[in-house]
């Protein structure tokens, strides 16, 4: 405990209650010790004036360490939906900033969060209540312990997951985390006397200006809020007097033993229970403490768990807690007050939390949950099969169709699983069975019935299937999604594992799946349309209502974004997206396959939910699918309706046209007239080569279609599974047939060819998000591309009519030819790491994180990938469109000579310099011998820096590492960098792209303002040779030759 940092006091409380355990000490009281409590005071009786002077001196602390384990929950309980989409910290939140209104002062608000909540709450405060977030002391950390071998006593041993070796210890850590933390000190010295906690799942417990004005006038050291007790409460500990001192004290039911346990719930015999809103004299709290030499000797409870909660095989453990209230003993002239269910609302089981959720509870204007009134004072008894509905996510599924109707009911018992609505309603006392092992729907008015459902009939077609697996190796997906060779993902469970951990994910950061819409499609590689169809039905079994599917299984990847954030209406809006494509890596049977999610903004998924997805690939025990969902007909545009065989619920499944979303938005964004007047000029000629990818259709829909070229301009436009053989990867070795078409060899320079060269030409890559620029026997490199976009981005409408770009950023091994642009029109500009979901972020940090608007913005990598915020994916046709739009601006007068994409780019140089600029592609099948390369470069990096190498000196050499401006997230090893004294850099990194083996990418960038016409490779020919032997990958690889040169 010492090593991990934890306070003395914590450590002390620990050594009170682990003494106690070995000595012997279970910490049950017997019957025979404890008398029932007295009558008590009763809120509703107390006739002091309010005192609002009060509030100066009180602070008022919220418990939220819990996880809910119980419940099945992985993350903060408080987090949970509680009602009308508000969680219990929404309306926690709520209630402060409405205490503080009806108060006129600002009350001191605080959360004692675990090492297990602390994260999610701090980031959900951080997003929602700016405000809140900022205040100082919002935040105290509860301490953690080590759980112990049930046999030994010996720390617990978790290999698989170290974190879960520890837990909290109880509430009663509350006094040791205030002590330890200096909390209490600063309170006092601040002036503040009273503290009044509760916990975050009890929504009534609010500051109430009355009991608080009673137990400062009584002059109470520690008051306990109590209530009294009903059937619902019988199994929840209660408040005695123990004979042997008089002294108030807290039986919980780990303390009673097995044969008090009748009268242990005897309701009339110990009449009142703990709520845990409990009110502190702060002094007092700091007497006892110096008392006991830092810390509260407080009762043990012990409870028997497994060490890891999800595994209920793995080591038998013990937990030792202790109770906040349990320190009624502890406080002399200690009191208790009985106060009206409505500051008594929390939620322990499923049972809970349908009845906070079903019209029995209403929200009041300060945000309480409180039993409506038409319940007459008595709430529902609900009885859920605690087999059936333990975890929250059972219950989710059996309410996916809305919370039923308890406020005329007196009585609920469930055996078996069900499926309820809105259009439930139980009235008087009801019971409903079901022992078939598929969940039947109850609708309508059920009144005073015993209701056997086992025979009805149930879901049909959209009736799911559980089917068991087990965790799959390698799984973890990178920055573009999870790659593997085709027959990888072929094989038994491999897809399902992953699309079943991706939507728990998804649910558990809080989508609900069952409202909007879920797009799939792909590039059209093999195996897409049989993974489309797992899709659907894995769907459907999750819960997933509506289904937009591109026709023929097609959706280029900025289709996918432009569809999640254009397709309308709005009640269908799509809340995420399966895009199934290996991007530019080749396809078939014995090739590649990927598949990625995008979520609601259009871009891919966020770090976090990546990393909950291959956190849920690693624990994975089963799979949902509905087996008998009939397979969809994806090459026809239309939908398909399939309702269950009880009417409960239906499903549809929309196949959409491809490329409508996509363009309908491309047409917003350029001057298509300007952009048809140039391609009709007679000495302007162009070729757009698709590689057989999924971009074909979108190339034809946009230049034939709607700028009514003759299709010949296109090449290679009809999608391939195989891509015809071919690598679809829009660059100089691969698009071969374009560039010879170009006159140009894949190096880049000029070839003699036959025939008249077009004036334009460009391609794409599998996916549709990369694209490469050539003009007539001339190569744009994608670094240069980028930097001519921006500073001509006046000439495309969508930049122009908005004011103009604001920000711009490249990715870190971008050459640096856009900085140099951005300085000089005085954009805001960013270095990123490799992957779009960094630019995604910017572009979102007005609209997601409150943050400065950079939009419109432009961004781009030197791996082929442009775009903008139009969309939050690369967009190769965005990018062809650019330059034709640029083409089309320089050449308004169609009688003059046409300004070639030659001279755009040369006067370019002229005007900003230029940054001669190659990659290197070393496709190698040892991955370890890669990273060993890169280790090596890792662990030089200091004894490099300084180092003179040829004619350069090297001023700096690191390991790139990105803290992000818009959320604070920090993205390390990100490529080793020689920084040169005269502006030269040399760059390496592993691509996260590859299927297989390793892709090691080697940047070679200078920087010239007069020698603007050398070629690339007699320019960077020395600092090539200065690279291949700083890496040395001759001797960890075997080979300096690469694979593809751009």
């Amino acid at each position: 405990m010492e090593k991990e940092g934890i306070a003395q006091s914590a450590i002390s409380a620990f050594e009170s209650t682990f003494n106690s355990l070995v000595s012997g000490n279970t910490g049950i009281i017997p019957e025979d010790t404890i008398s029932p409590v007295p009558e008590l005071v009763h809120a509703d009786g107390i006739t002091a004036q309010p005192d609002s002077n009060l509030l100066a001196e009180t602070v008022v602390l919220k418990l939220n360490g819990g996880l809910g384990t119980g419940m099945g929950l992985d993350k903060a309980k408080s987090l949970l939906e509680v009602k009308n989409g508000d969680t219990f910290l929404d309306l926690t939140a709520k209630q402060v900033m409405c205490m503080r209104k009806e108060f006129g002062q600002n009350v001191k608000f605080m959360l004692m969060n675990s090492f297990s909540t602390s994260d999610d709450t701090l980031e959900f405060f951080r997003t929602k209540y700016p405000n809140l977030a900022a205040e100082e002391g919002l935040e105290m950390l509860q301490n953690k312990v080590p759980k112990l071998c049930a046999k030994t006593y010996e720390p617990a041993v978790c290999e698989s997951d170290p974190s879960n070796e520890w837990c909290p210890p109880g509430h009663g850590d509350l006094y040791a985390a205030l002590i330890g933390s200096g909390r209490l000190d600063a309170l006092l010295e601040g002036g503040y006397k009273y503290m009044f906690v509760s916990n975050s799942d009890n929504l009534g417990a609010t500051l109430d200006l009355k009991i608080l004005t009673h137990f400062a006038t009584t002059d109470a050291s520690f008051m306990m809020e109590c209530c009294e007790r009903t059937e619902n409460d019988k199994k929840g500990g209660h408040l005695a007097v123990r004979n042997s001192d008089k002294h108030l004290i807290l039986r919980e039911s780990a303390m009673c033993a097995d044969e008090d346990e009748p009268a242990f719930q005897d309701i009339t015999k110990h009449r009142f229970f703990n709520t845990n809103n409990l009110w502190i004299r702060l002094d007092k709290l700091k007497e006892i403490v110096d008392k006991f030499g830092g810390f509260i000797p407080l009762p043990m409870i012990m409870n028997s768990k497994t060490v890891d909660p999800k595994d209920d095989n793995s080591q038998k453990v013990v937990q030792l807690e202790t109770a906040m209230g349990a320190a009624i003993e502890c406080f002399d002239g200690a009191s208790a007050i009985v106060v009206p269910r409505t500051r008594f609302a929390p939620v322990k089981k499923c049972n809970d939390l349908l009845l906070l959720r079903s019209d029995a509870y209403i929200i009041t204007e300060d945000f309480r949950p409180v039993l409506n009134p038409a319940c007459g004072g008595v709430a529902p008894i609900i009885d859920l099969d605690s087999k059936k509905y333990k975890l929250v996510g059972a219950l989710e599924e059996a309410t996916a169709n809305g919370a039923p109707s308890l406020v005329d009911c007196k009585r609920l018992k469930i055996k078996g699983k069900v499926r309820l609505g809105r259009s439930t309603r139980f009235v008087g006392n009801v019971s409903i069975t079901n022992t078939s092992d598929e969940a039947k729907y109850v609708c309508g008015k059920i009144e005073d019935k015993d209701l056997d459902i086992s025979d009805e009939v149930g879901l049909g077609a959209l009736k799911p299937t559980v089917v068991p697996s087990a965790p799959i190796d390698g799984q973890q997906p990178g920055t573009s999604g999870l790659r593997k060779k085709t027959k990888v993902f072929m094989s038994e469970n491999y897809l399902n594992n992953f699309v079943q951990s991706v939507f728990d994910a998804v649910v558990a950061g809080g989508t609900n799946v069952s409202d909007g819409t879920l797009v799939v499609g792909g590039d059209g590689r093999y195996f897409n349309n049989e993974a489309i169809q797992t899709i659907i039905k894995m769907g459907v079994a999750n819960g997933v209502k509506r289904f937009w599917i591109g026709e023929n299984g097609l959706l280029s990847t900025p289709a996918v974004s432009a569809t999640i954030r254009e397709r309308g209406p709005v009640w269908q809006k799509a809340f995420g997206a399966f895009i199934l494509t290996a991007s530019h890596n080749p396809g078939g049977p014995d090739e590649d396959f990927g598949i990625k999610y995008n979520t609601q903004n259009g871009g891919p998924a966020p770090e976090y939910l990546m990393q909950a997805t291959y956190a849920n690939t690693k624990s994975i025990k089963s799979y949902k699918i509905c087996n008998d969902f009939p397979d969809i007909d994806i090459t026809k545009v239309g939908a398909t309706y399939i309702t269950a065989e009880d009417g409960s619920t239906s499903v549809v499944v929309e196949v959409i046209p491809s490329t409508q979303s996509h363009v309908n938005l491309l047409k917003t964004i350029f001057d298509f007239d300007a952009i048809k007047a140039l391609l009709d000029r007679p000495d302007f000629t162009m070729v757009y080569d698709s590689m057989h990818g999924v971009n074909g259709p979108f190339a034809k829909s946009v230049f034939v279609d709607e700028l009514g070229q003759d299709e010949s301009v296109l090449t290679n436009h009809i999608p391939k599974d195989d891509f015809n053989g071919g690598h679809a990867d829009p660059n100089l070795t691969y698009a071969k047939d374009l560039v010879k078409t170009m006159g140009l060899d894949r190096t880049g320079n000029k070839i003699d060819v036959e025939g008249p060269i077009p004036s334009f030409g460009a391609a794409a890559d599998g996916d549709g998000d990369r694209n490469m620029i050539l003009g007539t026997q001339f190569f744009v490199t994608p670094s240069d591309s980028l930097a001519v976009i921006v500073a001509n981005a006046d000439c495309i409408p969508f930049f122009k009519s908005q004011g103009g770009l604001k920000a711009v950023a490249r990715s870190m091994p971008t050459s640096g030819a856009v900085d140099l642009v951005a300085k000089e029109l005085n954009l805001d500009f960013f270095e990123t790491p490799t992957g779009w979901k960094f630019f995604g972020n910017l572009m979102d940090s007005k609209a997601i994180f409150k943050g400065k608007d950079y939009t419109p913005f432009i961004c781009g990598e030197e791996s082929f990938g442009t775009g903008s915020d139009h969309v939050r994916e690369k967009d190769g046709i965005w990018a062809v469109l650019a330059w034709l739009n640029i083409l089309a601006a320089n050449n308004p007068d169609p009688s003059k000579p046409l300004v070639t994409v030659e001279d755009i780019v040369k006067k370019h140089w002229q005007t900003y310099g230029r940054n001669y600029y190659c990659r290197w592609d070393f496709d190698v099948p040892d991955a370890a011998a890669a990273n060993a390369m890169m280790d090596k470069m890792r662990a030089n990096t200091e004894s490099n820096t300084g180092r003179v190498v040829g004619s350069y000196t090297i001023a700096t050499a690191d390991d790139f590492r990105y803290v992000d401006p818009v959320d604070g997230s920090v993205a390390a090893k990100q490529g080793i960098r020689f920084l040169m004294s005269d502006g030269s850099r040399v760059i390496f990194r592993l691509s996260g792209t590859a299927g297989s083996g390793a892709t090691i990418r080697m940047y070679i960038e200078q920087y010239e303002t007069e020698k603007l016409d050398m070629p690339v490779a007699e320019a960077l020919k020395e600092l090539t040779r200065i690279a291949l032997d700083l890496c040395d990958i001759k001797t960890f690889c075997g080979t300096e030759t690469p694979t593809v040169i751009t």
